[in-house]
Protein backbone atom coordinates (compact mmCIF):
# COMPACT_ATOMS: atom_id res chain seq x y z
CA UNK A 1 0.00 0.00 0.00
CA UNK A 2 2.83 2.40 0.63
CA UNK A 3 3.62 1.90 -2.94
CA UNK A 4 0.44 4.03 -3.82
CA UNK A 5 0.84 7.71 -3.87
CA UNK A 6 -0.65 9.44 -0.78
CA UNK A 7 -3.87 10.58 -2.29
CA UNK A 8 -5.07 6.79 -3.16
CA UNK A 9 -4.23 5.81 -0.19
CA UNK A 10 -6.05 8.55 1.20
CA UNK A 11 -9.32 7.64 -0.98
CA UNK A 12 -8.54 3.89 -0.11
CA UNK A 13 -8.51 4.42 3.85
CA UNK A 14 -12.09 6.23 3.60
CA UNK A 15 -13.74 3.54 1.48
CA UNK A 16 -12.43 0.76 3.92
CA UNK A 17 -13.68 3.04 6.72
CA UNK A 18 -17.30 3.48 5.33
CA UNK A 19 -17.12 -0.43 4.63
CA UNK A 20 -16.40 -0.85 8.09
CA UNK A 21 -18.18 1.02 9.39
CA UNK A 22 -21.14 -0.03 7.75
CA UNK A 23 -21.37 -3.63 8.42
CA UNK A 24 -18.45 -4.65 10.97
CA UNK A 25 -19.33 -4.59 14.44
CA UNK A 26 -18.88 -2.52 17.12
CA UNK A 27 -15.99 -3.80 18.84
CA UNK A 28 -13.99 -3.69 15.45
CA UNK A 29 -14.85 -0.07 15.30
CA UNK A 30 -13.74 0.34 18.81
CA UNK A 31 -10.49 -0.97 18.37
CA UNK A 32 -9.88 1.19 15.24
CA UNK A 33 -11.02 4.33 17.87
CA UNK A 34 -8.28 2.90 20.50
CA UNK A 35 -5.72 3.26 17.19
CA UNK A 36 -6.70 6.64 16.53
CA UNK A 37 -6.82 7.75 20.40
CA UNK A 38 -3.36 6.90 20.61
CA UNK A 39 -2.04 7.97 17.13
CA UNK A 40 -4.13 11.44 17.83
CA UNK A 41 -2.12 12.05 21.28
CA UNK A 42 1.32 11.16 19.21
CA UNK A 43 0.46 13.91 16.89
CA UNK A 44 -0.51 16.60 19.65
CA UNK A 45 2.85 15.74 21.17
CA UNK A 46 4.61 16.40 17.66
CA UNK A 47 2.48 19.25 16.92
CA UNK A 48 5.03 21.70 18.61
CA UNK A 49 8.43 19.82 17.24
CA UNK A 50 7.19 20.22 13.97
CA UNK A 51 6.33 24.00 14.52
CA UNK A 52 10.23 24.18 15.99
CA UNK A 53 11.68 22.33 13.05
CA UNK A 54 10.44 24.31 10.09
CA UNK A 55 9.53 27.22 11.43
CA UNK A 56 12.59 28.27 13.09
CA UNK A 57 15.25 27.54 9.94
CA UNK A 58 12.76 28.48 7.63
CA UNK A 59 12.65 31.92 9.13
CA UNK A 60 16.39 31.90 9.20
CA UNK A 61 17.29 31.15 6.19
CA UNK A 62 14.96 34.32 4.77
CA UNK A 63 18.27 35.63 6.22
CA UNK A 64 20.46 34.63 3.85
CA UNK A 65 19.92 36.42 0.35
CA UNK A 66 20.34 39.90 -1.68
CA UNK A 67 19.10 42.27 1.34
CA UNK A 68 16.31 45.03 -0.74
CA UNK A 69 15.40 42.09 -2.85
CA UNK A 70 14.41 39.18 -0.25
CA UNK A 71 12.70 41.84 1.45
CA UNK A 72 10.21 42.43 -1.16
CA UNK A 73 9.94 39.11 -2.20
CA UNK A 74 8.64 38.29 1.22
CA UNK A 75 7.07 40.90 1.38
CA UNK A 76 4.64 40.39 -1.56
CA UNK A 77 4.85 36.98 -1.26
CA UNK A 78 3.00 37.25 2.59
CA UNK A 79 0.75 39.66 1.08
CA UNK A 80 -0.01 37.70 -1.46
CA UNK A 81 -0.97 34.66 1.53
CA UNK A 82 -3.27 36.56 3.42
CA UNK A 83 -4.87 38.38 0.53
CA UNK A 84 -6.01 35.16 -0.52
CA UNK A 85 -7.06 33.77 2.76
CA UNK A 86 -9.34 36.47 3.39
CA UNK A 87 -10.63 35.64 -0.27
CA UNK A 88 -11.27 32.35 1.18
CA UNK A 89 -13.33 33.67 4.00
CA UNK A 90 -15.18 35.96 2.30
CA UNK A 91 -16.49 33.30 -0.25
CA UNK A 92 -16.82 30.23 2.05
CA UNK A 93 -18.54 32.61 4.28
CA UNK A 94 -20.75 33.01 1.53
CA UNK A 95 -21.02 29.76 -0.52
CA UNK A 96 -20.83 27.39 2.12
CA UNK A 97 -23.97 28.50 4.36
CA UNK A 98 -25.84 28.03 1.08
CA UNK A 99 -25.03 24.42 1.50
CA UNK A 100 -23.96 23.39 4.80
CA UNK A 101 -26.64 23.08 7.68
CA UNK A 102 -24.58 24.39 10.97
CA UNK A 103 -24.30 21.47 13.63
CA UNK A 104 -24.70 18.77 11.03
CA UNK A 105 -22.16 16.44 12.65
CA UNK A 106 -22.04 15.67 16.46
CA UNK A 107 -18.42 15.46 16.11
CA UNK A 108 -17.71 18.05 18.57
CA UNK A 109 -14.59 19.71 19.17
CA UNK A 110 -14.81 19.57 23.19
CA UNK A 111 -16.12 16.59 23.66
CA UNK A 112 -15.88 14.08 20.63
CA UNK A 113 -16.75 10.60 22.73
CA UNK A 114 -20.14 12.18 23.03
CA UNK A 115 -20.96 11.16 19.32
CA UNK A 116 -18.10 8.48 18.46
CA UNK A 117 -17.36 5.12 19.75
CA UNK A 118 -14.35 5.55 22.36
CA UNK A 119 -11.72 3.40 22.26
CA UNK A 120 -10.43 0.20 24.70
CA UNK A 121 -8.03 2.24 26.18
CA UNK A 122 -5.69 5.95 25.95
CA UNK A 123 -2.12 6.74 26.33
CA UNK A 124 -0.99 10.28 27.53
CA UNK A 125 1.13 11.73 25.29
CA UNK A 126 1.57 15.07 26.60
CA UNK A 127 3.62 17.74 24.53
CA UNK A 128 6.88 18.77 25.97
CA UNK A 129 5.36 22.50 25.97
CA UNK A 130 2.27 24.35 24.23
CA UNK A 131 1.74 25.61 20.15
CA UNK A 132 2.14 29.14 21.16
CA UNK A 133 5.29 28.21 22.96
CA UNK A 134 6.44 26.58 20.15
CA UNK A 135 5.60 29.24 17.57
CA UNK A 136 7.35 32.03 20.28
CA UNK A 137 10.37 29.61 20.06
CA UNK A 138 10.82 28.81 17.14
CA UNK A 139 10.38 32.96 15.74
CA UNK A 140 13.12 33.69 18.62
CA UNK A 141 15.25 30.87 17.05
CA UNK A 142 14.40 31.89 13.21
CA UNK A 143 15.19 35.93 13.66
CA UNK A 144 18.40 35.41 15.69
CA UNK A 145 19.14 32.61 13.30
CA UNK A 146 18.76 35.07 10.27
CA UNK A 147 20.70 38.14 12.52
CA UNK A 148 23.56 36.66 13.85
CA UNK A 149 26.71 35.57 11.41
CA UNK A 150 27.20 32.40 13.55
CA UNK A 151 26.10 29.30 12.05
CA UNK A 152 26.38 26.51 14.75
CA UNK A 153 23.09 26.96 15.85
CA UNK A 154 21.39 27.30 12.18
CA UNK A 155 23.37 23.93 11.08
CA UNK A 156 21.55 22.54 14.77
CA UNK A 157 17.97 23.52 13.50
CA UNK A 158 18.62 22.02 9.73
CA UNK A 159 19.68 18.75 11.36
CA UNK A 160 16.70 18.82 13.44
CA UNK A 161 14.54 19.93 11.25
CA UNK A 162 15.50 16.76 9.14
CA UNK A 163 14.79 14.47 11.74
CA UNK A 164 11.40 16.13 12.10
CA UNK A 165 10.91 15.69 8.52
CA UNK A 166 11.74 11.58 8.82
CA UNK A 167 9.70 11.83 11.85
CA UNK A 168 6.89 12.91 9.72
CA UNK A 169 7.58 11.19 6.05
CA UNK A 170 8.39 7.60 7.97
CA UNK A 171 6.07 7.42 10.90
CA UNK A 172 3.28 10.11 10.37
CA UNK A 173 2.45 10.45 6.94
CA UNK A 174 2.41 6.30 6.49
CA UNK A 175 -0.24 6.53 9.29
CA UNK A 176 -2.27 8.74 8.29
CA UNK A 177 -4.32 6.63 5.81
CA UNK A 178 -5.19 4.18 9.15
CA UNK A 179 -6.41 7.32 11.25
CA UNK A 180 -8.63 8.77 8.59
CA UNK A 181 -10.01 5.04 8.25
CA UNK A 182 -10.62 5.05 11.92
CA UNK A 183 -12.66 8.37 11.77
CA UNK A 184 -14.31 7.34 8.44
CA UNK A 185 -15.53 3.77 9.79
CA UNK A 186 -16.47 5.70 13.60
CA UNK A 187 -18.25 8.33 11.44
CA UNK A 188 -20.15 5.93 9.35
CA UNK A 189 -21.01 3.91 12.80
CA UNK A 190 -22.26 6.87 14.07
CA UNK A 191 -24.06 7.87 10.66
CA UNK A 192 -22.41 10.60 9.49
CA UNK A 193 -20.38 9.61 6.56
CA UNK A 194 -23.13 10.71 3.85
CA UNK A 195 -22.45 14.39 5.75
CA UNK A 196 -19.05 14.05 4.97
CA UNK A 197 -18.93 13.08 1.45
CA UNK A 198 -21.43 15.21 0.48
CA UNK A 199 -19.20 18.15 2.10
CA UNK A 200 -16.08 16.89 0.33
CA UNK A 201 -17.36 17.04 -3.36
CA UNK A 202 -18.85 20.74 -2.80
CA UNK A 203 -15.83 21.99 -0.49
CA UNK A 204 -13.30 20.20 -3.10
CA UNK A 205 -15.37 22.22 -6.16
CA UNK A 206 -15.58 25.69 -4.45
CA UNK A 207 -11.66 25.53 -3.50
CA UNK A 208 -10.60 24.44 -7.05
CA UNK A 209 -12.97 27.32 -8.05
CA UNK A 210 -11.27 30.01 -5.80
CA UNK A 211 -7.72 28.77 -7.00
CA UNK A 212 -8.52 29.91 -10.31
CA UNK A 213 -9.53 32.88 -9.27
CA UNK A 214 -7.13 33.55 -7.34
CA UNK A 215 -4.69 33.22 -10.04
CA UNK A 216 -6.35 35.15 -12.36
CA UNK A 217 -6.31 38.16 -10.04
CA UNK A 218 -2.62 37.60 -9.37
CA UNK A 219 -1.89 37.84 -12.52
CA UNK A 220 -3.80 40.82 -13.80
CA UNK A 221 -2.07 42.45 -10.52
CA UNK A 222 1.61 41.35 -11.69
CA UNK A 223 1.04 41.79 -15.49
CA UNK A 224 -0.55 44.63 -15.82
CA UNK A 225 2.17 46.48 -13.50
CA UNK A 226 4.81 44.37 -15.41
CA UNK A 227 3.50 46.11 -18.36
CA UNK A 228 2.30 42.66 -20.23
CA UNK A 229 -0.62 40.60 -20.83
CA UNK A 230 -1.96 38.68 -17.83
CA UNK A 231 -3.62 36.24 -19.80
CA UNK A 232 -0.86 35.31 -22.11
CA UNK A 233 1.50 35.07 -19.33
CA UNK A 234 -0.53 33.23 -17.20
CA UNK A 235 -1.02 30.59 -19.87
CA UNK A 236 2.47 30.50 -20.64
CA UNK A 237 2.43 29.18 -17.06
CA UNK A 238 0.33 25.89 -17.51
CA UNK A 239 3.50 23.78 -17.95
CA UNK A 240 3.90 24.42 -14.07
CA UNK A 241 0.70 23.53 -13.02
CA UNK A 242 0.20 20.41 -14.32
CA UNK A 243 3.62 19.51 -13.24
CA UNK A 244 2.63 20.42 -9.93
CA UNK A 245 -0.64 18.38 -10.05
CA UNK A 246 1.57 15.62 -10.55
CA UNK A 247 4.57 15.94 -7.72
CA UNK A 248 2.80 17.61 -5.61
CA UNK A 249 5.81 19.71 -4.54
CA UNK A 250 6.57 22.98 -5.09
CA UNK A 251 10.19 22.22 -4.89
CA UNK A 252 10.24 19.52 -7.31
CA UNK A 253 8.11 21.78 -9.71
CA UNK A 254 10.97 25.04 -9.19
CA UNK A 255 12.93 23.60 -12.55
CA UNK A 256 9.51 24.33 -15.01
CA UNK A 257 8.03 26.88 -13.15
CA UNK A 258 12.12 28.50 -13.75
CA UNK A 259 11.57 27.80 -17.78
CA UNK A 260 8.00 29.03 -17.86
CA UNK A 261 8.89 32.38 -15.33
CA UNK A 262 11.75 33.12 -18.19
CA UNK A 263 9.57 32.27 -20.93
CA UNK A 264 7.76 35.31 -19.98
CA UNK A 265 10.83 37.67 -19.71
CA UNK A 266 11.51 37.47 -16.60
CA UNK A 267 15.39 38.46 -15.86
CA UNK A 268 16.99 35.19 -15.21
CA UNK A 269 18.89 36.38 -12.06
CA UNK A 270 15.21 37.73 -10.78
CA UNK A 271 13.81 34.10 -11.45
CA UNK A 272 16.54 32.54 -10.56
CA UNK A 273 16.03 34.38 -6.95
CA UNK A 274 12.17 34.88 -6.48
CA UNK A 275 11.43 31.04 -8.26
CA UNK A 276 12.99 29.21 -5.47
CA UNK A 277 12.28 31.48 -2.71
CA UNK A 278 8.13 31.79 -3.29
CA UNK A 279 8.34 27.74 -3.49
CA UNK A 280 9.41 28.01 0.34
CA UNK A 281 7.15 31.13 0.96
CA UNK A 282 4.41 31.90 -1.24
CA UNK A 283 1.12 29.25 -0.41
CA UNK A 284 -1.34 31.21 -1.38
CA UNK A 285 -3.48 28.18 -3.09
CA UNK A 286 -2.63 25.80 0.20
CA UNK A 287 -4.16 29.05 2.44
CA UNK A 288 -7.10 28.84 0.39
CA UNK A 289 -7.83 25.42 0.84
CA UNK A 290 -7.17 25.14 4.83
CA UNK A 291 -9.38 28.45 5.45
CA UNK A 292 -11.53 27.22 3.37
CA UNK A 293 -11.79 23.61 4.71
CA UNK A 294 -11.66 25.04 7.86
CA UNK A 295 -14.82 26.81 7.81
CA UNK A 296 -16.21 23.77 6.23
CA UNK A 297 -15.43 22.13 9.53
CA UNK A 298 -16.73 24.42 12.29
CA UNK A 299 -19.53 24.92 10.03
CA UNK A 300 -20.41 21.40 10.05
CA UNK A 301 -19.73 20.87 14.18
CA UNK A 302 -21.90 24.38 14.91
CA UNK A 303 -18.66 26.26 15.88
CA UNK A 304 -19.13 29.78 15.99
CA UNK A 305 -16.72 32.41 13.98
CA UNK A 306 -16.48 36.00 12.26
CA UNK A 307 -13.83 37.62 10.47
CA UNK A 308 -12.46 39.06 13.66
CA UNK A 309 -11.53 35.61 14.99
CA UNK A 310 -10.94 34.14 11.48
CA UNK A 311 -8.13 37.20 10.79
CA UNK A 312 -5.42 36.55 13.36
CA UNK A 313 -5.60 32.76 12.41
CA UNK A 314 -5.22 33.97 8.45
CA UNK A 315 -2.25 36.38 9.22
CA UNK A 316 -0.78 33.56 11.68
CA UNK A 317 -0.93 30.88 8.57
CA UNK A 318 0.55 33.11 6.56
CA UNK A 319 3.51 32.93 8.79
CA UNK A 320 3.53 29.21 9.43
CA UNK A 321 3.08 28.06 6.03
CA UNK A 322 6.93 28.84 5.91
CA UNK A 323 6.60 25.50 7.62
CA UNK A 324 4.96 24.29 4.69
CA UNK A 325 7.10 23.10 1.66
CA UNK A 326 9.29 19.44 2.12
CA UNK A 327 7.02 17.32 3.37
CA UNK A 328 3.83 15.95 1.70
CA UNK A 329 0.43 17.69 2.76
CA UNK A 330 3.28 19.46 4.88
CA UNK A 331 1.03 22.89 4.55
CA UNK A 332 -2.04 21.40 6.51
CA UNK A 333 0.88 19.29 8.85
CA UNK A 334 2.26 23.18 9.74
CA UNK A 335 -1.00 24.35 10.33
CA UNK A 336 -2.26 21.81 12.81
CA UNK A 337 -0.52 24.18 15.82
CA UNK A 338 -2.71 26.58 14.83
CA UNK A 339 -5.80 24.84 14.16
CA UNK A 340 -5.65 23.45 17.99
CA UNK A 341 -4.17 26.41 19.60
CA UNK A 342 -6.49 29.26 17.95
CA UNK A 343 -9.60 27.67 16.90
CA UNK A 344 -9.84 25.20 19.74
CA UNK A 345 -9.78 21.96 17.04
CA UNK A 346 -9.90 18.33 18.54
CA UNK A 347 -8.36 15.58 17.37
CA UNK A 348 -11.30 14.34 15.45
CA UNK A 349 -11.38 17.64 13.85
CA UNK A 350 -7.70 17.67 13.09
CA UNK A 351 -8.62 14.51 11.34
CA UNK A 352 -11.16 15.63 9.16
CA UNK A 353 -9.30 18.59 8.31
CA UNK A 354 -6.13 16.42 7.64
CA UNK A 355 -7.87 14.48 5.08
CA UNK A 356 -10.07 17.57 3.51
CA UNK A 357 -6.53 19.38 2.41
CA UNK A 358 -5.19 15.61 1.48
CA UNK A 359 -7.71 15.14 -0.94
CA UNK A 360 -6.97 18.30 -2.85
CA UNK A 361 -3.25 18.85 -1.82
CA UNK A 362 -2.14 18.67 -5.47
CA UNK A 363 -3.97 21.49 -6.70
CA UNK A 364 -3.08 23.74 -4.01
CA UNK A 365 0.33 23.24 -4.43
CA UNK A 366 -0.07 23.94 -8.53
CA UNK A 367 -1.83 27.23 -7.52
CA UNK A 368 1.07 28.23 -5.49
CA UNK A 369 4.29 27.46 -7.59
CA UNK A 370 1.64 29.22 -10.84
CA UNK A 371 1.30 32.10 -8.71
CA UNK A 372 5.24 32.15 -8.00
CA UNK A 373 5.06 33.44 -11.73
CA UNK A 374 2.92 36.60 -10.67
CA UNK A 375 5.31 37.33 -7.06
CA UNK A 376 8.41 37.09 -10.02
CA UNK A 377 6.81 39.38 -12.80
CA UNK A 378 6.31 42.46 -9.90
CA UNK A 379 10.02 42.00 -8.27
CA UNK A 380 11.03 42.19 -12.09
CA UNK A 381 9.49 45.73 -12.83
CA UNK A 382 10.98 46.53 -9.23
CA UNK A 383 13.90 45.62 -9.80
CA UNK A 384 14.42 48.20 -12.92
CA UNK A 385 14.13 45.45 -15.67
CA UNK A 386 11.42 44.73 -18.19
CA UNK A 387 9.65 41.74 -19.74
CA UNK A 388 12.18 40.82 -22.61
Amino acid sequence: MRKLGLLPRLIIAIALGIVIGSFAPEWVVRVLATFNGIFGNFLGFTIPLIIIGFVAPGIGDLGTGAGRLLAITAGLAYVSTIISGIAAYFASSTILSMFLTPGTLAVNAENPEEALVSGFFNIDMPPIFGVMTALLIAFTIGIGISVIKGDTIKKFMNEFQQIIEKLISNIVIPLLPFHILGIFANMTFGGQVATIISVFAKVFAMIIALHIIILIFQYIIGGTFAGGNPFKLLKNMIPAYFTAIGTQSSAATIPVTLEQAKKNGINDGVADFVIPLCATIHLSGSTITLVSCTMAVMMLNGIPFNFISMFPFILMLGITMVAAPGVPGGAVMAALGLLESMLGFGQNLLALMIALYLAQDSFGTACNVTGDGAIALIVNRLSGYSLE
